[in-house]
Order: C-alpha cells, then sequence, then structure tokens
C-alpha cells in the first residue's frame, strides 16, 4: 500500500473510531462501508463492519457479514471466534462448534474460543471434551472466573464433588464471591482455607 492509500486507509479508520465514540454506530458503519468501497476486502473494515451490524441489532447481517470476513480471510482465529459467537447466540450450536474448533485450531492462544468451545460441548451433554476445552481456557486465563465456574458446575453435574471442591477452593482466594455462589448451587460446602 502506498503512503497516500495508507492515510486514506487511516483516516476512514479514525473517522469511524470517532464515530464510535460519540456514540453513532449507524454513521460509523457508512464509513466502513465506503471504506470498503476504496479497499475491498480489507480485513479491518470487514470485521468492523460485521460488528457494528451487531450491535445495531441486525443480526442476519452481522452473520452474514462475519460469514463473508472468514470466507475472505480464512486463517484468523479471531474472525472464527466472532463468528461461533453470533452462532451460539442464534442457537445454532453445531455451527458454533465448529467454528471455536476453527478458532482453537488456528489461535490455540484464544482463550475465549475454548470457553465458547466448553459452553458449546456442554450443550451438547460432551463433558469429557467440555472438561478439555475448560481447563484449557482456565490455563490461558486463570485469573478470570468463568471458566473455572463452568469447570465446577460440570465437574458438579457429573458426581465428581471433590474436583468441584478443588476449583472452589481455588476461587476463593480471588473471587470468593464466585466460589460461594457455586457453593450454594451445587450444595458443595468448602470450609475457608480448607
Amino acid at each position: 500500500m502506498q503512503v497516500t492509500q495508507r492515510l486514506r486507509w487511516a483516516g476512514f479508520k479514525w473517522r469511524a473510531v470517532l464515530q464510535l465514540l460519540l456514540g453513532r454506530e449507524t454513521a460509523a458503519l457508512a464509513v466502513f462501508d465506503a471504506m470498503l468501497r476504496e479497499f475491498p476486502g480489507d480485513a479491518h473494515a470487514m470485521a468492523s463492519r460485521a460488528h457494528v451490524l451487531a450491535q445495531l441489532g441486525r443480526p442476519d447481517e452481522a452473520l452474514a457479514a462475519h460469514r463473508a470476513l472468514v470466507e475472505s480471510w480464512p486463517g484468523v482465529g479471531a474472525h472464527w471466534f466472532n463468528l461461533g459467537y453470533l452462532l451460539e447466540a442464534r442457537e445454532d450450536h453445531a455451527g458454533a462448534e465448529a467454528a471455536f474448533r476453527r478458532a482453537t485450531e488456528l489461535s490455540p492462544e484464544l482463550d475465549r474460543a475454548w470457553y465458547g468451545l466448553g459452553l458449546v460441548l456442554i450443550r451438547f451433554g460432551r463433558l469429557d471434551e467440555a472438561i478439555d476445552a475448560l481447563k484449557r481456557n482456565t490455563k490461558l486465563q486463570p485469573m478470570s472466573p468463568y471458566g473455572w465456574y463452568q469447570l465446577a458446575r460440570v465437574h458438579a453435574n457429573r458426581q465428581e464433588p471433590e474436583e468441584a471442591r478443588k476449583i472452589i477452593r481455588h476461587l476463593q482466594r480471588f473471587e470468593p464471591k464466585v466460589a460461594a455462589q457455586l457453593e450454594r448451587e451445587t450444595g458443595i460446602a468448602v470450609s475457608r482455607g480448607g
């Protein structure tokens, strides 16, 4: 890209950012549309446009935009994660699983994709696979309570109270409210510090 093209591209990007900061999503969408007319297939513009469509509550258009994005840029894990997220929201669990799996293949460090995959696998009742996915999530994001919470719930549902208890103890160290919630929901009591 030549210098003048880079400047034009940056101008579009910053105009869209300004519109978003002002809460003017429709105006930002128009900027991304103009950006794509000048820079067809630009990954940033395509991803941003898809995101804004989702923010505007236009799920069919957002989904179509995300599908076009992964078709144009199939090697980017984050794009597959976002597609999976939208599919999961539409309760297309099989589609979401495929998208999350692709995201984890392309970007094994993408903790959110492992979490999304874990949730989908829980819905399907494939708990062994869900445990594996959630363990990957918690390894990548050890201080986030979400993966730990789901992991403890799976162990409790599988009648593995000692595994759930270990997780509750772990959460007591940095997320005591989540640990207390798990104790209430699972009926698995854990003494503080023990």
